[in-house]
């Protein structure tokens, strides 16, 4: 059975930056904040890009001011996807107008 990669909610605790440093293989960091209507109207998007890739690890993080992981990315909009290659940023899209704007940002990494 195949696990669903997405992860629907934001993370209140944040990962370190020595765990996200770390990670292995693909993955993507979403920034945001579940109240921000932004963040809302992108979830489906995102969602349906994310589930596209089941190799790719979704880590979903709640941003906000003063949060170190947020800042070590200079996170100033919500959304921001990272999209990390073995701890290390390739790409990034900030407020994705679409499914075809993640899937552009994804395809660097992968390319």
């Amino acid at each position: 059975m195949q696990t669903d990669n997405f992860e629907s909610s934001y993370r209140a605790t944040e990962p370190s930056r020595g765990d996200v440093d770390s990670l292995k293989d693909v993955a993507v960091l979403e920034f945001g904040a579940p109240w921000c209507p932004i963040c809302q109207g992108a979830q489906s998007d995102i969602q349906t890009v994310i589930r596209e890739h089941p190799e790719i690890h979704h880590i979903k993080v709640e941003d906000g001011s003063g949060r170190p992981l947020g800042r070590s990315f200079r996170i100033k909009l919500w959304p921001t996807l990272i999209v990390l290659k073995d701890g290390t940023e390739v790409a990034r899209v900030v407020r994705p107008t679409g499914a075809g704007s993640i899937r552009e940002t994804l395809a660097i990494a992968e390319g």
